[in-house]
């Protein structure tokens, strides 16, 4: 569809040459047609002055040219090109203004008219070279009388408006049978009266009625008196020209799939909202709407299924605001509102109030109904802020707070907010640093055979320990190192230091102590070939892939793309074997236990915890542990830590188990000799 081809796709297609002016008259970016047709490389147009190919005669009106544009908005004009080997060539420039970045920027379509012109001179030199010329323009060429009638008309003008023969147009009246508007005619004459040429834009009517978009060039005609006789002209069909122009805008500026402005646009109307308001002395409020569960409703049911529901919640946020609101899609599942003059007591709670309910209710997509809800974050313009930036990271520091919240609600910023946001931000900074500045180190907490007392695994758990604040709670740092995509070269680091020691430890005992490496799901989708690098690794130790296995949950393999499903296959195929994490507090299922090699269920500390007290939890364990078994799976048990949960486990089957009762996670060298103990009485008897 053509909503689907990219703004870059059409500029690089057009057949005529497209470029962007900055303010100062330099060229930012230029097409392939653009540099070509003046044998110029693209980088050697960019950023430089468009002075250097233009002809001199019009070089030097090139500042009025750019003050007309600023005026006017838009600006057809025609000069001269000069070609990298000196050669002139004639064009034909339409420029519009454009706002870029916050300034005044020139987007122009340069069109070669030599051949134009070569008509045109061709037709003042010889009347037998003008028919044949005239015939076989590419444009409609005709002759007009004062009167309104055609004198004459050439063939591409006659086919252009949908007639059979000359004879059928000359009998037209123009200002009834071609004008859409006939106001459109006495204007043009009145500015070829007046200087003799005029070119215009007109709207015309085929001979069935369609309207078409025309470029008209008019010279008036005069005789020895300085009477006009006639008007000759020459008329191009630029509707699809028109039609690209309005596209290539619409998809610099809206949202192809909602059809809503942009983070461009939005921003553009944010800032004349912000003058609005300055002018008008009212407050205006900014609400950043992030939609919850929509990354389970994209995985789960597919982008079909998630454009869908986009759509669908754009038209029933727009529904809560009002007309003079402006409503926009940043992008991903990130919507923004911004509502003008708010000085009404309660009327941003209400608009917020009112779409956070809307969007609660079932969506029917196609065959599916979906449930969904919104976190919007609210700030006010200009209590909390004086520019666009500042007001659009409030919001952002907000709509994490009342997710925090539990989400399906709205919050206001505090400047409270703001320092947390930017403890948040030093955290990310310091994390960058980590890995190179070795502050982050792997632990190993001991997993104990529970029949034998004995240790045959250990998780490696990552740890960090900033020259500043101490130790820094993995819970802390995890979240933001997946957010900003850190977690890949974090995990594969933890992943290579695991190995390294399982290799180093292999050497030194007889009895293997199988590493288990938590895995996030971002490094499924960060890195496609993880297995790969992973097993290359292993190799240049000389380490067996069921030395290790890897932890993976629940939620990982209910929305399973292929780059998961992919690697789990790699690591089965390599030896590696795989354990789900926390099982039983996520959405438990049997399908994917049947569907993926799973090896080991580790039941979560939760119930763990609360087995001597409560019959549920112990009834629930018992029952995992039972089901695991029968489907060939060994268990183990988390957050171990008393000699009561320690046989109750036993007396269920239990296989293994890890907790402070047996140890805590412990440096690297530290838990070599709980190994090296390892043949001595067992840690639980």
């Amino acid at each position: 569809m053509i909503s689907e081809i990219s703004f870059r796709d059409l500029f690089d297609l057009a057949a005529d040459c497209m470029l962007v002016l900055g303010p100062d008259g330099r060229i930012m970016e230029i097409n392939r047609v653009g540099h070509e047709q003046l044998g110029y490389t693209r980088a050697e147009m960019v950023g430089k002055h468009i002075s250097q190919f233009i002809s001199p005669e019009f070089s030097s009106s090139i500042a009025v040219r750019i003050a007309e544009l600023l005026k006017r908005g838009h600006l057809t004009f025609e000069s001269a090109q000069v070609r990298k080997d000196g050669s002139v060539l004639p064009v034909e420039i339409s420029s519009r203004t454009i706002e870029l970045d916050g300034e005044h920027a020139f987007f122009s379509v340069i069109r070669d008219i030599s051949k134009r012109k070569q008509i045109e001179t061709e037709l003042r030199e010889s009347e037998e070279k003008y028919r044949a010329l005239f015939e076989e323009s590419y444009d409609g060429l005709f002759i007009s009388s004062p009167a309104g009638k055609y004198i004459d008309i050439n063939r591409k003008a006659i086919q252009m408006f949908g007639y059979d023969t000359k004879e059928e147009m000359l009998g037209l009246d123009l200002a009834k049978d071609i004008y859409a508007d006939p106001a459109d005619r006495k204007k043009i004459l009145a500015s070829v009266n007046a200087h003799g040429f005029a070119e215009f834009e007109v709207v015309a009517k085929k001979k069935n009625g369609e309207r078409i978009t025309t470029l008209c060039s008019f010279t008036a005609v005069k005789d020895k008196s300085g009477a006009i006789t006639a008007y000759r002209g020459i008329i191009r069909d630029i509707t699809e020209k028109k039609r690209s122009e309005e596209l290539i805008w619409r998809q610099a500026n809206f949202d192809t799939l909602t059809g809503l402005p942009n983070r461009d646009m939005f921003r553009d109307r944010l800032g004349q909202a912000v003058k609005k308001s300055d002018r008008e002395n009212h407050p205006l409020a900014l609400l950043l709407i992030d939609l919850d569960q929509f990354k389970e409703v994209n995985d789960t049911l597919g982008h079909e299924v998630g454009d869908l529901l986009l759509k669908e919640v754009s038209e029933r946020t727009r529904s809560c605001i009002r007309e003079s609101d402006t409503l926009a899609r940043l992008g991903g599942d990130e919507f923004t509102v911004v509502l003008p003059d708010v000085s009404v007591t309660g009327h941003v709670e209400d608009v917020a109030q009112k779409i956070i309910s809307r969007l609660a209710e079932p969506f029917q997509l196609g065959h599916e109904v979906v449930y969904i809800s919104a976190s919007i974050g609210i700030t006010i313009y200009p209590n909390d802020a004086d520019d666009i930036d500042a007001l659009m990271k409030n919001a952002d520091q907000a709509m994490y707070v009342a997710k925090g919240r539990g989400r399906n609600r709205y919050s206001y910023f505090t400047h409270s907010l703001q320092q947390v946001a930017q403890n948040r931000l030093r955290l990310i900074n310091d994390l960058r640093g980590a890995l190179k500045h070795d502050q982050l180190q792997v632990h190993f907490q001991p997993i104990v055979e529970l029949t034998t007392g004995k240790i045959h695994k250990a998780e490696a758990l990552i740890r960090w320990k900033h020259p500043d604040r101490g130790m820094v709670s993995p819970a802390d740092f995890i979240p933001l190192a997946e957010e900003t995509g850190l977690i890949n070269e974090i995990g594969d680091w933890v992943f290579r230091e695991s190995a390294r020691w399982a290799s180093s430890w292999a050497r030194l005992f007889k009895q293997r102590c199988q590493i288990s490496v938590n895995m996030s799901p971002v490094q499924f989708h960060l890195n496609v070939d993880i297995c790969r690098d992973w097993m290359k690794y292993l190799a240049e130790l000389g380490l067996a892939g069921n030395s290790l296995v890897i932890e993976i949950t629940e939620g990982i393999l209910l929305h399973a793309g292929t780059e998961v499903t992919d690697n789990l296959l790699k690591f089965r195929d390599a030896g590696i074997q795989v354990a789900i994490d926390d099982f039983g507090t996520g959405y438990s299922t049997l399908s994917y236990l049947k569907k993926f090699d799973i090896d080991y269920l580790k039941i979560d500390r939760s119930f763990v915890t609360n087995l001597e007290k409560d019959p549920n939890n112990m009834a629930l364990s018992e029952a995992i542990i039972v089901m695991s078994h029968k489907l060939g799976l060994k268990v183990i048990a988390e957050g171990v830590e008393t000699e009561a949960q320690r046989s109750l486990l036993v007396a269920a089957g239990c296989d293994f188990a890890q907790g402070y009762l047996f140890s805590k996670a412990v440096p690297p060298e530290q838990f070599e000799k709980l190994l090296k103990h390892n043949d001595e009485p067992s840690l639980n008897s």
